[in-house]
């Protein structure tokens, strides 16, 4: 159902994760997730060896985890290092240890083989840090969907003309056909569109005056992490292989989704933009924004997920769907590969 061992996910923002113990879920696995005194994140398996109570309800003694029920601690490797009232510590008295990394604000964990996590597979962010962009995000979304309908809807532009008409739609995304574009990381849908109106949310921060040549471009990296390209030109002035102006804007979204459980999914979201990088209200701006159209896909998303529950019929399938087909497909190949023994031949059980 999930892959493991292709990249990094989300665990949580790096300014959530502090001293205090507290639990998280990540594909059905419950994990404890704390800050050493250094300031370095950990992640052990939020459950003791000895009667399964979640080490989140324990205590902290220095870096050590020290269970709330009979006193076993654990190191930040996952080693049993005391059990009170004996001095022999039992093999099987350890509990998982996943590699974690913070890098851009945010700590990523490894779910797969220890051995296989290479921190330059964590997704590069391009700008962060650049004091020549500006940068917004919002709360971190609770999602009650399979995180794969997230990245349907992601590789789905022509959705914003009837879940976002106040923010990103215009009569262009009705019609306009899109580019399929199949990569080693994973898929990209895009198209121009041109000599439009520019579409409500971005009105207060293009340089420009009247119609404009606008890019959407959606990608979606193997399994569930987006990047969200925004460019808008003065009308005449974009298309493929074209130069772009001076007076062009640039909003790079990164959408990040985090496969809680088969029915849940935490989606975390920030925005880069080339324009008043500066500019408090305009952070605010677009954060407010944002989070108002990331709620309708919210409302849309959950319901669909119930309307899958219960359905006596098969969806059907439609041209707009190319994207999110294509993605599920190559997605579906590497997590049999991955699961299939060495040696083995034919495809394994999902």
């Amino acid at each position: 159902m999930y892959l493991r061992n292709h990249t990094w996910y989300v665990a949580d923002w790096g300014h959530a994760v502090t001293r205090e113990l507290r639990q998280i879920e990540i594909m059905g696995e419950k994990i404890v997730i704390y800050r050493t005194e250094a300031g370095d994140p950990v992640a052990l398996e939020d459950a003791c060896p000895h009667r399964k109570l979640p080490l989140s309800m324990g205590r902290l003694k220095g870096d050590q985890v020290e269970c709330g029920y009979h006193g076993l601690t654990f190191d930040c490797s996952g080693a049993c290092t005391r059990v009170p009232g004996q001095s022999l510590i039992p093999a099987k008295a350890r509990v998982r240890s996943y590699p974690v990394e913070q890098r851009y604000d945010l700590v990523w964990i490894w779910m797969g083989d220890p051995a296989l996590a290479d921190p330059d597979k964590i997704l590069k962010i391009e700008h962060w840090g650049d004091p020549s962009w500006g940068f917004n995000t919002g709360p971190v979304m609770e999602l009650d969907c399979n995180y794969l309908l997230v990245t349907d809807n992601l590789l789905d532009p022509s959705h914003v003309s009837w879940v976002h008409p106040g923010s990103f739609a215009q009569a262009a995304c009705e019609e306009t056909p899109l580019d399929i574009d199949i990569r080693d990381d994973g898929v990209a849908v895009s198209r121009w569109m041109h000599d439009v109106e520019v579409a409500p949310l971005y009105q207060p921060l293009v340089p420009f005056a009247g119609n404009c040549d606008r890019l959407q471009h959606y990608e979606v990296r193997f399994p569930s992490l987006a990047v969200i390209k925004a460019v808008f030109t003065p009308a005449g002035k974009g298309g493929r292989g074209k130069a772009l102006p001076d007076d062009t804007f640039l909003m790079d979204s990164y959408n990040l989704m985090t496969p809680v459980n088969e029915r849940q999914t935490r989606y975390y979201w920030f925005q880069l933009r080339n324009v008043k990088p500066d500019c408090a209200e305009t952070s605010a701006f677009m954060s407010k924004g944002i989070k108002a159209a990331f709620d309708e896909d919210k409302a849309i998303l959950n319901a669909v997920q119930k309307g899958l529950d219960s359905a006596t019929t098969r969806p059907i399938d439609l041209a707009i769907d190319g994207g999110p087909l294509r993605f599920r497909r190559l997605l579906d190949k590497m997590i049999a590969a991955e699961n299939t023994p060495p040696g083995a031949t034919g495809q394994a059980a999902e």
